[in-house]
């Protein structure tokens, strides 16, 4: 990423945001309010990033402030915090492009607020006066901000940062991930120090930080730095115990290194990364496609995406290993029944987190069934009746836990990969996701027969029974073994009769 230098920092702001800065300029100076620009706009104006989030610190009442400018706007209210007098105004543009702009109550003057903000990255400020045009000369930066974008260096502005508010442990990993900077010497001391401190922050400020930590790319080596300095374990302590738990031999990490490193495969198959131990043999295996991009980019819930949660996913899918470990009479580790447990205890720490009901149920269902895929079949490709099943258990999900099982395939043997026993594997996930996009009624049967049509041709009472047989049918049609009405009848009879043939004694209602 090239950054300028200082003598050649310029802002940059498009027509949009400058417009729209202009209208809440002179509005604010009519009332006769003192505001500043503050924050990561200015970070970003400064770097020539695009944003839609606008910070302004005004010298009086900012919920009030935020409230009057969203109707001033023609924008909606938002009082985001109201303990710490934090006020947001939501507003779309003329190009439909949707802008936050948060409104917070000055501390002090503008220098004694800016001493109280995070990372000097952060703490410089545009003063605004009404006037249409902001230059350089503008910044107020009494923190040195520009050195360190340009040394593409985080550093916390006091000592007391991350005592101050201590989602800035995690807000700093994000930045340096997302800008790809590094994190200064005695800031990162600071962090290791205060660490534990993220255990006292709300579930919903940390998933924010988490939810766009994981969206970067390369985000698995951050994952890393925050086990380093003892935030990940603070997170998720969940994870202490897969610390030095060994596996199989085939496996080339513990539980919690291959937990890391199955992040970093997912990235790599997703194609944001390279890896040391893989080359483009192993990738060019890997099956892909417009439609599979535009599936792990579909947006899940508030910023996350199947991507980013199939990646937490591959952080958490071994999670009850530990738990759930023995040895057998081989002197084999066993590790039975860990996916159900895990899936449990991935939805414990996401509802802890605040994760909403659809991003936990999507990341149970991939710890859940992240073994399915490769006991579909125990030689050669698997039925279409198995594949029916594998995706009426789990949805689009099942597109992800594919790719999961690929991932930890990768993270378990690393550089010691059999290239053919890989290509069976992709094979097989490609045979399978071919199955799904090619024929819907693998996951979408039309109806060939309903319920009231059971009921009547067997004089079958309602209940249990007739949504089972209704479930055969949907395999059956799945397997090619039924194509009409007229043969779905039949298959029903057929079941009926074996079940009356299995049980002599049991009466079974219906017409023959």
């Amino acid at each position: 990423m090239y950054l300028p230098t200082v003598e050649a920092l310029k802002l940059v702001i498009t027509p949009e945001a400058s417009g729209l800065l202009t209208r809440i300029s002179r509005i604010l100076a009519e009332q006769g309010i003192q505001s500043y620009l503050v924050g990561g706009f200015v970070r970003d104006m400064i770097l020539g990033r695009g944003t839609a989030d606008i910070d302004i610190a005004v010298d009086a009442d900012a919920l009030e402030v935020a409230s009057d400018m969203a109707g001033a706007l023609t924008g909606r209210y938002v009082p985001l915090d109201k303990e710490n007098g934090v006020g947001r105004v939501v507003l779309y543009d003329a190009n439909g492009d949707k802008w936050e702009i948060d409104f917070t109550t000055l501390q002090g003057d503008i220098r004694d607020d800016l001493a109280r903000r995070d990372f000097t990255i952060d703490a410089m400020a545009v003063k605004l006066n009404g006037e249409t045009e902001i230059t350089s000369d503008d910044i107020i930066d009494p923190f040195r901000g520009r050195d360190d974008l340009n040394n593409r260096m985080i550093r916390a502005v006091s000592e007391n940062s991350f005592k101050d508010d201590p989602v800035r442990l995690l807000r700093g990993v994000r930045l340096a991930a997302e800008l790809k900077f590094a994190i200064e010497g005695d800031t990162q001391g600071l962090v290791s120090n205060d660490s534990r401190l993220i255990t006292t922050v709300a579930g919903e400020r940390v998933r924010e930080e988490l939810v766009r930590l994981l969206a970067v790319e390369g985000a698995g080596n951050w994952l890393e730095y925050l086990d380093e300095s003892g935030l990940l374990t603070s997170l998720i302590p969940e994870m202490v115990p897969a610390k030095g738990v060994d596996q199989p031999r085939i496996h080339v990490w513990d539980v919690f290194d291959h937990s890391i490193e199955t992040v970093k495969a997912v990235e790599f198959i997703l194609r944001e990364r390279v890896l040391d131990y893989a080359g483009t043999e192993i990738l060019e295996a890997v099956p892909w496609s417009e439609d599979l991009i535009k599936h792990f980019n579909t947006g899940v819930s508030s910023g996350s995406t199947h991507r980013s949660l199939l990646k937490l996913a591959a952080l958490l899918h071994d999670i009850a290993k530990p738990g759930t470990k023995t040895i057998d009479e081989t002197g084999r580790a066993r590790f039975l029944g860990h996916p159900q447990d895990g899936a449990a205890m991935a939805a414990a720490i996401m509802e802890r987190l605040r994760f909403s009901t659809r991003e936990i149920r999507l990341v149970e269902l991939l710890v859940k069934y992240h073994l399915r895929p490769t006991q579909m079949s125990h030689e050669g490709l698997p039925s279409q009746r198995a594949i029916y099943r594998y995706f009426r258990d789990t949805g689009d999900t099942g597109i992800d836990i594919l790719f999961l099982s690929l991932a930890d395939h990768l993270a378990t043997r690393g550089a010691e990969t059999d290239i053919l026993q890989w290509r069976e594997h992709c094979r097989m996930v490609e045979y399978v996701l071919n199955k799904y996009t090619e024929e819907e009624r693998l996951t979408k049967p039309l109806k060939l027969i309903n319920g009231h049509d059971i009921m009547q041709s067997f004089g079958i009472n309602q209940g249990p029974q007739v949504g089972r047989l209704l479930e055969a049918v949907k395999e059956a049609r799945a397997a090619g073994e039924v194509n009409s009405r007229e043969q779905a009848i039949d298959y029903v009879r057929r079941l009926l009769e074996e079940k009356r043939q299995h049980n002599p004694e049991e009466r079974t209602q219906g017409k023959t």
